[in-house]
C-alpha cells in the first residue's frame, strides 16, 4: 500500500514527532512538498505532506494560523511538517491549536532531519508500492493466463474474482450472462443486462461504471473485441474502487478474453465453412457424407428432427446499416440471436451465411427456433410502430420449414423457400410452412398476378354476359360447384338442364377449351374464386 503519515512517523531515521491530528495518521501520502509561501494552496493537488519552516508566516498569530490551516485542509493537504530550530525553536502554540481544531496532522521535524530525507522516504515508499503493484499484476497475469489455458473463461473469471476480492461475469454478444464467479454472482450480473446493452451500442473499446457508495457494490463494465461492434462484455464488481494491482488484473483479463473472443471468431468462421459444406451435402442427398464431414461438430443435430430456416434481408439493408455504422444488419442480428440461444441451451445449430441470405439448420422445438420466432416477432412489432406507419419495406423475411430429417433436407429447404416467398408477398417477417399447409389456398389467390390471370381468363365470358345474351359466368360457377351434375346445378339456377347444357357449350366455344379437361375446370374454378371469392 502507499506510504502513510503513520509509516513516516515510524520511520526510525526521520525522528518525526506528532503534535496534532493523531487520529488521522493512516491517510495515504501522495507526495512531500516544500513551500514557504504564505498561501501555497494554488500549487497543491491534494494528498501532499507540506513541509515548512514558517519563513514567511506569522506562526504565532492565532487568526493567521487558523486561516492558513483551514486553507490547507480545504485543498486536501493531508499533513503539515514543521522544522524546528530554524526560524522557531519549537512549533508555536497558535499553529498547534489551529491544527488540532481542524484535525490536520502536524509533525515536528527536528533540525537534523533535512526535508530532502523526508521527500526521499516518501518517494522510495511510493516506488516500492508501485513495484509491489506491478509484481502483483504480473503474478495475477500469470495466474489468469494459466486458468484460461486450463479451464477457459470460467477459470479466468474465478481467478479474477479472487484477485479483486469481488466477483466477475462474462456476457455474450446478446447481453446474456455466459459465466460468473463466484456462483452467487450470476443473479447479480443478470440485473446489469440493460447496462451491458447500452455499452454494446458504443464503439469498442468502451467501459462504464455502475453503482457507488449507495449501491451494494461498484461494478465496472468493459466491452470485449477488436471490431467496432463489441463481441462480449466483462463485469467486475467490488466493494470499493480498484487499486493498482487489481487494475492490472482487470486489464490482463480484458486482454485474455479479447484474445479468446477473436480466436473464437476465427474458429467460428472455420466452423461456418464446414457448415456450408455439410449443408451442400445434405441438399445433394448425401446425408452419410454430411455426417462424416460434420463429425462431432454438430452433435446429434443431423440425426434428430430439425427445421430449416431461410432468411433474406431486403436489398440494400446491410449496406444501409454499414453506412449508418449502426450494426443493425437484420441478418447478422438473427444469426447472433439464434447462436446465442443455442449456446445457452447447449444445443447444436448450423448457421450458413450466403450473402444477402442466411440458412439455419436447428433442432425442432429447440431454443434456436424459438429465438428465431421471437426475433421475427420483435421486427414485426417494430414495423407496426406508429413512427414506421406507411413504411411497407420489410427489412427481413424468413421462411421456416416443417420438421424433417437428413434424407428430406432438400425438401425442407424447398419448404423454407416457399414460406419465404409467401412472407415476401404478404409483407410478413416470418411464415411457417406448416401454417400454410394447415390453412386454405384461397388467401393465396389475392396475389395481383393471380387476379390478372383470372381477369384475362374470364374476360370473354363477362363481355358476353354484359350484352344481355345470357348468364354464362353464374352458370359456370353453379355447374363447377355441383361437380358437373346437370340436374343439381340447373335447380340452383332455376333453369332447365338443357338450357344449362347449351350454356356450357357456349362457354367452351368462347374460351376455346374443353370442360371435360380437369385442369381447365380447376383453372376456371380458381379464377372464379380469385375474382369473386365470396
Amino acid at each position: 500500500m502507499p506510504p502513510t503519515l503513520a509509516s513516516l512517523v515510524h520511520h526510525s531515521a526521520l525522528k518525526l514527532t506528532v503534535r496534532a491530528g493523531e487520529d488521522h495518521l493512516d491517510v495515504p501520502v501522495r507526495w512531500a512538498h516544500v513551500s514557504e509561501l504564505a498561501d501555497p494552496v494554488p500549487y497543491m493537488e491534494g494528498g501532499e505532506l507540506l513541509l515548512i519552516t514558517a519563513l514567511k508566516l506569522d506562526a504565532e498569530d492565532p487568526q493567521t494560523m487558523r486561516r492558513y490551516v483551514k486553507r490547507l485542509v480545504g485543498a486536501g493537504v493531508v499533513g503539515l511538517g514543521f522544522a524546528v530550530g530554524v526560524n522557531y525553536e519549537e512549533i508555536p502554540e497558535a499553529l498547534v491549536d489551529a491544527a488540532r481544531a481542524e484535525g490536520l496532522p502536524l509533525l515536528e521535524v527536528p533540525r537534523r532531519t533535512p526535508f530532502l530525507a523526508i521527500s526521499k522516504a516518501v518517494s522510495a515508499a511510493i516506488a516500492a508500492d508501485q513495484y509491489r503493484a506491478v509484481t502483483a499484476g504480473f503474478a495475477a497475469q500469470r495466474e489468469l493466463t494459466r486458468q484460461t489455458l486450463n479451464a477457459g473463461p470460467e477459470g479466468l473469471l474465478g481467478a479474477l474474482a479472487a484477485q479483486v476480492d469481488g466477483w466477475a461475469a462474462l456476457y455474450d454478444a446478446s447481453g446474456a450472462v455466459v459465466a460468473a464467479a463466484p456462483e452467487w454472482a450470476g443473479r447479480r450480473a443478470a440485473r446489469l443486462t440493460a447496462e451491458v446493452e447500452r455499452l454494446r451500442e458504443r464503439p469498442a473499446p468502451a467501459s462504464s461504471v455502475v453503482g457507488g457508495p449507495e449501491h451494494e457494490d461498484r461494478v465496472e463494465l468493459h466491452s470485449l473485441g477488436t471490431g467496432r461492434r463489441p463481441r462480449a462484455a466483462l463485469a467486475v464488481g467490488t466493494a470499493a474502487a480498484l487499486g493498482t494491482a487489481e487494475r492490472y488484473a482487470v486489464h490482463s483479463a480484458i486482454a485474455l478474453l479479447t484474445l479468446t473472443t477473436e480466436r473464437s471468431r476465427s474458429l467460428h468462421a472455420a466452423e461456418q465453412r464446414v457448415g456450408a459444406a455439410v449443408l451442400r451435402m445434405l441438399l445433394a442427398g448425401e446425408p452419410d457424407h454430411a455426417r462424416a464431414v460434420a463429425g462431432d461438430l454438430y452433435g446429434g443435430l443431423l440425426d434428430a428432427p430439425f427445421r430449416m430456416i431461410v432468411a433474406e434481408s431486403a436489398p440494400g439493408t446491410a449496406a444501409r446499416a454499414q453506412a449508418a455504422d449502426s450494426g443493425g444488419d437484420p441478418l447478422g442480428g438473427l444469426a447472433e440471436s439464434v447462436e446465442s440461444a443455442a449456446a445457452r441451451s447447449g444445443e447444436a445449430v448450423l448457421v450458413v451465411p450466403e450473402g444477402e441470405r442466411l440458412v439455419v439448420l436447428a433442432a425442432d422445438a429447440g431454443a434456436a427456433v424459438a429465438a428465431c420466432t421471437r426475433y421475427a416477432a420483435a421486427l414485426e412489432a417494430a414495423r407496426a410502430a406508429p413512427e414506421r406507419a406507411g413504411n411497407e419495406e420489410a427489412e427481413l423475411v424468413v421462411g421456416l420449414s416443417a420438421p424433417a430429417g437428413p434424407i428430406a433436407a432438400a425438401a425442407a429447404y424447398k419448404q423454407a423457400e416457399q414460406a419465404l416467398s409467401v412472407a415476401r408477398r404478404r409483407g410478413r417477417v416470418l411464415v411457417e410452412h406448416e401454417r400454410l399447409a394447415a390453412g386454405s389456398v384461397l388467401p393465396l389467390l389475392a396475389d395481383d398476378a393471380v387476379k390478372a390471370f383470372a381477369d384475362g381468363l374470364l374476360r370473354a365470358l363477362h363481355e358476353h354476359d354484359a350484352t344481355g345474351r345470357g348468364d354464362l359466368v353464374d352458370s359456370l360457377r353453379a355447374w363447377l360447384s355441383r361437380h358437373g351434375q346437370w340436374d343439381a346445378a340447373a335447380a340452383d339456377l332455376g333453369v332447365h338442364r338443357h338450357t344449362l347444357r347449351y350454356r356450357m357449350r357456349r362457354v367452351e366455344e368462347i374460351l376455346g377449351r374443353s370442360l371435360d379437361d380437369p385442369d381447365v375446370r380447376m383453372e376456371l374454378w380458381l379464377a372464379l374464386k380469385a375474382t369473386s371469392p365470396e
